[in-house]
């Protein structure tokens, strides 16, 4: 490299973003996205915007807790028709929730009674051998209306988070649809003629991993995939991916793997320009993932242009893509914690490095196959450590983000007491320093 195109390089890397300011632009650029009406059959993982009350009386009727019979007064008791209001001395038969006939002043539990002719032949019913005595009391085994909420109450405060037991309640509650707080829809647009969809690749061709590695860090990000398509690498491919189809509802984050450098066929801003758009993130000083892109365009959606490269585009997307979902999900993006740095870093000008890592004795240690660039060592990671440019001392504390798949991260300063040991003492005192108790 010439010392002219090193001053070049220099000049492109003073006007990109560093790593912090990237992931600040990407929070600030966007807001929460309003609250919208859901079916129950997608409310699942969703956020409740507002508080689940009951509609009416829960149950809205008096029912039977039990199989058995419906009877009014003292026993033996005359069999009546099932449904038909009950008088002094008889009974129905019924089923567990069964609506409780008029009249009805007990149940007797089918085991506990039995069904003989009296006198001249007619069936009646009468407790058994094994009732107890005295039964059934008053109101036994009735599930009278209201009793697990009356109407107007409050079910589940606003801010839940529905699971099956909670969409269930709201399903018993006669709810179709709840309202939950906003989540940003994302489309994915993979690009390059040379991916393979299956099978073993040849020379010049590459396996497309961007399938099995994106849609689920936007699901863990709060990102709803609606949309998922392969595209070549020609600028009329990209316009048409990118633009906005008329009768379909337009996604709120369109996410592109590829094509975001400078080169000849790199399409993206070319196409966010012809689209009227503008660029919050031009660059990232970061390696990998320095050409991720975000930009805005006039009628809301935001395009977040990752790298080709598998590793570069998950440390854009966890760099840029998170803080913008949080953004938009009305959260706040993930918090760095501090680990020490299980390895020596000597400065790199003015860039940051982003490495997955595992914990080793409580330390951030790069992650095997870093050197590759590729997936080996993002495979067997915890998160990822960000290296500032001035580089790390062994010892020294590094930020870290998690990634979904690895264990959680916990700081020295948490509790524990091989934790408080850690917390009290410097890696530069002569006293040992027990990391060990990191590793959880």
């Amino acid at each position: 490299m010439t010392a002219g195109s090193d001053a070049a390089d220099s000049h492109h890397h003073a006007l990109e973003h560093t790593w912090t300011e990237a992931r600040e632009a990407a929070a600030r650029g966007a807001g929460p996205l309003p609250p919208s009406e859901v079916p129950l059959a997608r409310a699942a993982g969703r956020t409740l915007a507002e508080d689940l009350t009951a509609l009416r009386d829960m149950p809205h009727y008096a029912s039977s807790a039990m199989d058995g019979w419906a009877v009014s007064g003292t026993g033996p008791w005359i069999l009546a028709e099932p449904g038909e209001p009950l008088t002094a001395h008889q009974a129905s038969p019924i089923v567990t929730g069964g609506a409780l006939p008029p009249g009805t002043r007990a149940v007797l539990r089918r085991e506990r009674g039995e069904v003989v002719p009296d006198e001249d032949g007619l069936p009646h019913l009468r407790t058994g051998p094994g009732a107890p005595p005295g039964s059934p009391g008053g109101g036994a085994d009735i599930r009278p209306a209201g009793q697990e909420a009356k109407e107007g109450e409050t079910l589940l405060p606003a801010g839940t988070v529905l699971g099956p037991a909670q969409v269930a309640l709201a399903a018993l509650a006669g709810y179709d649809t709840l309202r939950v707080t906003g989540r940003p829809l994302v489309t994915l647009v993979r690009t390059g003629g040379e991916v393979e969809e299956s099978g073993l690749p040849g020379p010049g061709r590459v396996r497309d991993v961007f399938s099995f590695l994106i849609p689920p860090l936007l699901e863990a990000y709060g990102g709803i995939l609606v949309g998922h398509e392969k595209i070549g690498d020609g600028a009329e491919e990209w316009a048409a991916a990118l633009a906005e189809h008329d009768g379909a509802a337009p996604p709120d984050v369109v996410i592109t793997t590829g094509g975001t450098g400078k080169g000849g066929t790199d399409y993206f801003r070319e196409t966010v320009a012809a689209m009227g758009g503008r660029l919050l993130v031009d660059g990232v000083a970061m390696r990998p993932g320095h050409p991720t892109v975000l930009a805005e365009l006039p009628d809301g959606r935001f395009f977040l242009g990752l790298p080709g490269n598998p590793l570069a585009a998950i440390v854009g997307l966890v760099t840029v893509g998170e803080p913008l979902l949080a953004a938009l999900s009305g959260r706040e993006p993930l918090a760095a914690v501090e680990l020490p740095s299980g390895e020596v870093f000597e400065a790199e000008l003015k860039r940051t490095r982003v490495i997955p890592f595992r914990r080793v004795y409580g330390m951030a240690s790069p992650a095997t196959g870093v050197g590759s660039g590729m997936l080996r060592g993002l495979a067997s990671a915890d998160g990822l450590m960000v290296v500032p440019p001035h580089g790390a001392e062994l010892g020294e504390p590094v930020p870290c983000l998690p990634l979904p798949w690895g264990r959680p991260l916990a700081a020295p300063s948490s509790g524990g007491a091989g934790q408080g040991r850690a917390k009290r003492r410097s890696v530069a005192s002569k006293d040992p320093v027990d990391w060990s108790a990191l590793d959880g």
